[in-house]
């Protein structure tokens, strides 16, 4: 026997046996230690976390909380989300009258990428344009798919001006550097409409029709754009 693990009235722990290969909790070697919830022990070549009944049933529904706002493909929120979180944002910039820019943008010529490449690499591009830009969007702000190849993004207390910045920031975060996807590469652009209200209350579908109007205003215009 290598270790075991045991309770001691609420409390569980592991003993290491004599073990040849040694015990270890969070990478630290034991001969017996008190397990806390998230705790990492390694047994040999296996290594379990461990958690409490109570931090066992939270993370379950973490996660299914989190299945129903989060797209799975690309990891960035949902349309669902995205429709929530917009009508919070545009009622409390309303009520206090602060600015809110909203992006719509959207991947140009995708239907050729998945064309010639594959759907595979159809999906990496959008996992990979995700992972880009979720690095970029601060903690106030959202990035979310809207469906399909299109995405948005919401900052609140942003001006038209500084939501065209950072809408330049995208458009350049994505071209600037091409994609690889098993030994191709290839350039990918995105088109971006810009819009933003000033304190007032809007309804949401029509801001987004506003910024989704100035995106195809942008793909009409050349793409690789922003208009705003």
């Amino acid at each position: 026997r290598h270790a075991r693990v045991f309770r001691t009235g609420e409390n569980w722990s592991v003993e290491d046996l004599q073990s040849t290969n040694g015990s270890y909790v969070d990478d630290v070697p034991v001969t017996k230690s008190v397990l806390r919830d998230g705790n990492f022990v390694k047994i040999g070549a296996a290594i379990f976390k461990f958690l409490m009944g109570v931090g066992v049933e939270a993370s379950y529904h973490e996660e299914i909380y989190k299945m129903t706002i989060v797209d799975a493909l690309t990891g960035a929120h949902n349309k669902r989300y995205l429709l929530e979180f917009l009508e919070r944002e545009i009622a409390r910039c309303a009520r206090y009258r602060r600015p809110l820019s909203l992006l719509m943008f959207d991947i140009d010529h995708f239907k050729l990428i998945n064309d010639k490449h594959g759907h595979l690499t159809g999906d990496y591009v959008l996992r990979e344009l995700s992972r880009r830009l979720l690095g970029r969007v601060r903690r106030e702000e959202l990035l979310a798919r809207y469906g399909g190849e299109e995405f948005a993004a919401v900052l609140p207390e942003t001006d038209l001006t500084g939501a065209r910045t950072f809408a330049e920031q995208v458009r350049r975060i994505v071209c600037d550097q091409p994609f690889e996807y098993e030994g191709d590469t290839f350039p990918v652009t995105v088109s971006v409409g810009v819009a933003t209200v000033e304190g007032e209350d809007v309804d949401t579908n029509t801001f987004i029709k506003q910024a989704d109007d100035l995106l195809y205003r942008a793909k009409r215009e050349g793409r690789n754009r922003v208009v705003g």
